[in-house]
């Protein structure tokens, strides 16, 4: 029988991609090698609650929302996400995943609505990335830069340019470090480099609600 490590399981707003606003559950997976120096979400690299996937389906169906999204953490991490990005499109599910780029996307379903999370330099973990998934993704997924600094934006506006990644995927996506680079500032960037098949992006949720708070 197949179990994960989930650290929470909750219903929130969509604050980030181009589904930003929707009503989406979160099944947020334990467990990160990564080291992100902005990461937000600490308190789901260690420990989680050992679930199987029946259990998992089980608590996400109470929410009656089929919007569904596998984050972490890093989902990919553990070896039963997969099977559990399956038994998410087998109930009639909406899934997406969010992952970071450092683990193959060969595994996940074709339907699963990738968002993958590319390291900037600046993230510290930038060398983790598997540039190769670039091209793996679909017209339905999505490519995620955080974006701290001047050379993290020079770093992913290449990077998008060399993978063809606006006519590949969905979106590219440029967000800002929150509390660390001010979205105009961003914004003044794309404008000088008229970047108009990107989108800058900010965290909807943590504007909505404390930057702190997950659930609703």
């Amino acid at each position: 029988m197949t179990t994960l490590l989930v650290s929470e399981i909750f219903l929130s707003i969509q604050g980030e991609s181009s589904h930003a606003g929707r009503l989406c559950v979160f099944i947020r997976l334990a467990g990160c090698p990564l080291r992100c120096d902005y990461c937000d979400t600490t308190h789901a690299r260690d420990g989680g609650e050992e679930m199987t996937i029946a259990d998992i389906l089980g608590r996400t169906a109470t929410f009656g929302c089929p919007l569904v999204e596998v984050t972490g953490g890093e989902p990919l991490a553990q070896k039963g996400c997969a099977a559990l990005l399956a038994a998410l499109l087998n109930a009639g599910c909406e899934v997406m995943l969010e992952t970071s780029g450092a683990f193959s996307i060969t595994s996940v379903p074709r339907q699963v609505r990738k968002i993958m999370d590319f390291k900037c330099p600046s993230s510290g973990e930038m060398n983790r990335n598997l540039l190769e998934n670039a091209e793996l993704l679909t017209s339905h997924d999505e490519v995620k830069f955080v974006i701290g600094a001047r050379g993290d934006y020079e770093w992913a506006r290449d990077l998008a340019r060399r993978f063809g990644l606006a006519t590949r995927c969905r979106a590219v996506l440029f967000s800002p470090v929150f509390g660390k680079l001010e979205p105009a500032t961003l914004a003044e960037w794309m404008m000088e480099d008229r970047i108009h098949d990107a989108r800058m992006q900010i965290q909807t949720h943590k504007y909505i609600w404390h930057p702190e708070r997950k659930k609703v």
